[in-house]
């Protein structure tokens, strides 16, 4: 019976368990038995060593994936969840966290709207006033150019009268 270092178990558990590789194509690699292989990953699972690399999967998963998820679970029973989920790789807990993060989506939606339609209905007082405060200064431009106008005028008619 050939010994295999625990290195060598742990790296061929977390390939089987993350779905990098299955059971029989390491089998033909490495010339273990499918037996074998299936006993480490059961030890593995056992002593939890499937949780951590099946959530980190999952997890990488796409929110649409895992909404598809919630909505085929919402009917099913606990017994019945366990089930898919063994099938899945997923675990019960994770449902239940999409579930809550689904039912969350829309709930900051509502909160982020009234908060930047108030922005904009600031914002948009505030370009009034700031054209209302540009028409003035151009009304107060325009007139001091045309009051400058009328006294190069009048200068020029009568001549300056300064220098008396």
């Amino acid at each position: 019976m050939a010994r295999y270092s625990n290195e060598l178990k742990n790296t061929i558990i977390s390939k089987i368990i993350t779905g990098k590789a299955t059971p029989a194509q390491i089998a033909e690699e490495t010339g273990i038995s499918l037996t074998t292989l299936y006993k480490w990953k059961n030890r593995g699972e056992e002593i939890g060593v499937s949780s951590e690399k099946k959530e980190s999967i999952a997890d990488k998963w796409s929110s649409q994936d895992k909404f598809q998820i919630v909505i085929e679970t919402a009917t099913l029973n606990e017994v019945e969840i366990a089930e898919y989920c063994r099938k899945k790789g997923i675990y019960p807990e994770q449902i239940k966290n999409w579930k809550n993060t689904c039912m969350q989506a829309n709930g900051g939606i509502a909160q982020e709207s009234s908060r930047l339609n108030l922005e904009l209905k600031n914002s948009n007082i505030e370009k009034k006033q700031l054209e209302k405060e540009l028409k003035r200064k151009n009304k107060a431009l325009a007139e001091a150019a045309a009051l400058l106008v009328l006294r190069k005028n009048a200068d020029a008619i009568w001549g300056d009268h300064e220098d008396e």
